[in-house]
């Protein structure tokens, strides 16, 4: 089994897990997403999510992790080899969303077709919010995604 696989495999399992309080940005499991990336304090965490699912699929599999270990969605992408980069989708693939002035989202793609991808993604709502309270399927257009991470 491939590294994305077992990272999806292990983000499907966190379907529904929410913040503590909600809209605290912390609490169980939210803290140990932000913990495998090194933050230790309340924090947007959908980058910290794709990294934890991918450390425990690597741990899993007893394979080097080569998933960008930060909280940042835009540094993950900045700071990834030409190789890992991809315009085009796979099955878990990571998704990199760039709103400008150093904001996006990111998640892990579960499926796609022509116009759509279909993610598991941390940190985000049922109404598709970047800064959401819980561990949510998505479904995001093709045309709004900067590129894909292949891990």
């Amino acid at each position: 089994m491939k590294l994305s696989e077992k990272m999806l495999e292990i983000a499907i399992t966190q379907i529904g897990k929410q913040e503590n309080p909600l809209g605290s940005n912390w609490g169980e499991p939210v803290k140990n997403y932000l913990e495998s990336v090194g933050i230790g304090f309340p924090a947007s965490w959908c980058m910290a999510f794709v990294f934890w699912c991918s450390k425990k699929a690597a741990e899993a599999l007893v394979v080097k992790n080569t998933a960008i270990k930060t909280g940042g969605v835009l540094k993950a992408w900045n700071d990834a080899p030409k190789e890992m980069k991809a315009l085009v989708p796979s099955i878990g693939s990571v998704f990199i969303m760039d709103f400008g002035k150093g904001l996006g989202h990111t998640g892990i793609v579960e499926k796609f077709d022509a116009a759509n991808i279909y993610t598991i993604e941390g940190n985000t709502n049922d109404t598709g919010s970047r800064e959401g309270i819980e561990v949510c399927r998505k479904t995001r257009k093709r045309s709004v995604i900067k590129g894909y991470l292949n891990y």
